[in-house]
């Protein structure tokens, strides 16, 4: 297999969160996007950060942090894309939110298990694909830049046009909830 970078994808716009950057709103007195990086560590070779705004803040961290390349594409795309092209030491990539601090241990060891020989597998929770949780190798590049070229952004129809499948997590379904709004973040404080 090779190393694996983990990517924490904190690149988007949080619309629902009235545009504050999801990443850094603090669960239990951590940022969200490290609440997700400290989980991938011990599952990947390195980590680093998708991120296009706070950079600063995120540098701070110590980890590599990859602005997408291509401005006019928002999305995880653009970020999955420029962190497999800004990492060329790395042949696989595990993807996963910013704002999904309880993803599993072994959300790596399970991905590649159901693998097989797709190029990219993704989380299902046995009710919704969680697409951006996702394993995918670097040999999807050229297929994802001419699917962005044609104005393409869903994820989950370039995963399944690249022969990419779900692996099922329904017995950890609870592990891939996320941060939405300021409401969601109230109620996890107070559970944990």
């Amino acid at each position: 297999m090779g190393p694996v970078t983990g990517v924490v994808l904190a690149g988007g716009k949080a619309s629902r969160m009235g545009g504050q950057d999801k990443g850094l709103l603090m669960l239990n007195g951590k940022p969200l996007w490290k609440h997700v990086a400290d989980t991938l560590a011990p599952q990947v070779s390195s980590v680093v950060i998708s991120a296009n705004r706070n950079l600063e803040t995120y540098q701070e961290s110590g980890l590599p942090v990859i602005q997408d390349s291509l401005v006019d594409y928002p999305g995880p795309l653009a970020g999955m894309l420029s962190v497999m092209q800004q990492c060329s030491g790395t042949e696989w990539f595990l993807f996963c939110p910013c704002d999904t601090p309880y993803i599993p241990q072994t959300l790596f060891v399970s991905l590649q298990d159901k693998r097989h020989d797709a190029p990219v597998v993704w989380v299902h929770d046995g009710e919704r694909d969680h697409p951006a949780i996702a394993l995918m190798h670097r040999r999807v590049i050229p297929n994802l830049e001419a699917y962005l070229a044609r104005g393409e952004r869903r994820v989950m129809v370039f995963m399944r046009e690249t022969g990419g499948h779900s692996v099922d997590f329904s017995h950890v379904k609870a592990a891939f909830v996320n941060v939405n709004t300021p409401e969601d973040l109230v109620r996890w404080q107070e559970q944990t």
